[in-house]
């Protein structure tokens, strides 16, 4: 399920068979290397989209969490820490986030939640048949990683967290 109104009524109505968030983590930058982040961004869409589709039902991609690149990043990881126990108090048992930004690996110890993080591919130039291929690649090794999270404990979120 997306983030759009009609499939938030469906997820309304099955919200308890969906117990994981997708969130992208799209960055922005208008000063060094936009092009790179939009391919970035371009990149990490493409791959939820996909990962949404594979596990309809079970998951639900929200919107995107767009940060400016120059963002400190204490605060830019509280900010996503804030959405994390928003949606883990509403019923969210699993959490992932995909980017293309390596920038979160140096944070993701401190992530609540499973990051996912793909290099980002520059699609523009590629055949739709061959960026099909690259993105169901990519896929094909994300699957087991998702469901092996899900065979292990959900992740458990204190009170004490919130002040991460």
């Amino acid at each position: 399920m997306k983030w759009t109104t009609e499939q938030m009524d469906m997820y309304l109505k099955a919200k308890e068979y969906v117990d994981t968030a997708i969130i992208p983590l799209i960055p922005l930058d208008w000063e060094k290397d936009p092009k790179g982040k939009v391919s970035m961004g371009e990149f990490t869409s493409i791959l939820t989209d996909q990962l949404e589709t594979q596990f309809k039902g079970r998951v639900f991609q929200i919107a995107p969490f767009t940060y400016l690149s120059q963002e400190d990043e204490d605060d830019r990881l509280k900010r996503l820490v804030a959405w994390d126990h928003h949606l883990f108090d509403n019923g969210f048992k699993h959490i992932l986030y995909v980017t293309s930004d390596s920038e979160w690996k140096k944070v993701e110890r401190n992530l609540p939640d499973m990051l996912i993080w793909i290099p980002s591919l520059s699609l523009e130039s590629m055949e739709d048949t061959y960026k099909k291929q690259i993105i169901d690649q990519q896929l094909k090794q994300l699957i087991p990683l998702i469901a092996d999270k899900w065979q292990g404990e959900p992740v458990k979120r204190g009170k004490e967290e919130y002040n991460t």
